[in-house]
């Protein structure tokens, strides 16, 4: 079989948690980048202790080796789009978020999830680890991606813009996210799905399968196909319904390998 031309081969670049279980993040997004005929490059910015039942602890990696691995990666290969997923402090995201200003050309999915409660993050002041996200990397972002509860949160906390205090959708597009994908939104009466809020256009629906594993799974495997279809040159809203589409097949996929969860299955069947 001929080598396929390096030129054709999509390279996203994704910066998150490195999850040592492969239920999510870092190494599974790789392997889904994979099963698309993406590579993927890691920059992984947290490394968690955690297996199918849950995360036990969080070692944070140092802003200056986050820094030198991305542009080590950037410099040297030619990166088509950047996935950020979850990240738990100020100072990371200041550095994903210089990075991100610094290869603006490139279309940044942003992966926004509330952090494991554990005690490795309770030196940290949630809102200033809300505000770093809303303020720096937000308005940088071309997608976001986000369960629909989570803004509603930050607004019931203040964290979100008092004047869209009843329109938290509305207050992120404020800080500047002109698409924001919403998981477990609800369509009707006991039916959610995903809803994409589209700034001052209309909005587009799709249903959502029922989670049957960890449903933080769905939302970074929606991102990282987003990212995957963007490094491969669409633009973000074609690659939407794309995305949507493959995401609900692979989420049909599914096992029990440990004593926690069902994780999702990305394995070749």
């Amino acid at each position: 079989m001929p080598a396929p031309d390096s030129s054709s081969v999509p390279l996203p670049l994704i910066f998150g948690p490195f999850d040592p279980s492969g239920a999510s993040h870092l190494p599974i997004d790789a392997v889904i980048c994979a099963g698309l005929g993406a590579h993927a490059g890691s920059v992984a910015t947290a490394i968690h202790v955690q297996d199918t039942a849950g995360t036990e602890t969080i070692q944070r990696l140092t802003p200056d080796l986050i820094d030198d691995q991305a542009r080590c990666l950037l410099e040297d290969m030619a990166i088509g789009a950047l996935k950020i997923g979850p990240q738990y402090d100020p100072e990371t995201i200041s550095t994903l978020a210089q990075i991100a200003a610094d290869y603006s050309a490139l279309p940044l999915v942003l992966q926004l999830s509330a952090p494991p409660p554990v005690s490795d993050l309770e030196d940290l002041d949630p809102e200033e680890t809300v505000g770093a996200l809303l303020e720096l990397l937000v308005p940088q972002a071309h997608i976001v991606v986000v369960d629909a509860r989570l803004p509603e949160q930050w607004a019931g906390q203040g964290l979100l813009s008092s004047a869209r205090a009843d329109d938290p959708i509305g207050a992120l597009h404020e800080f500047g996210a002109p698409l924001v994908l919403c998981c477990n939104a609800a369509l009707g009466p006991g039916l959610n799905g995903l809803i994409l809020h589209a700034q001052e256009q209309p909005g587009s629906r799709w249903p959502w399968p029922t989670p049957r594993v960890r449903t933080g799974d769905a939302e970074s495997l929606l991102a990282t196909v987003l990212c995957c279809l963007l490094a491969r040159g669409l633009d973000p809203a074609e690659a939407v319904p794309q995305a949507v589409a493959t995401a609900t097949a692979l989420l049909e996929r599914h096992f029990h390998p440990g004593m926690g969860q069902r994780i999702l299955l990305h394995a070749a069947p």
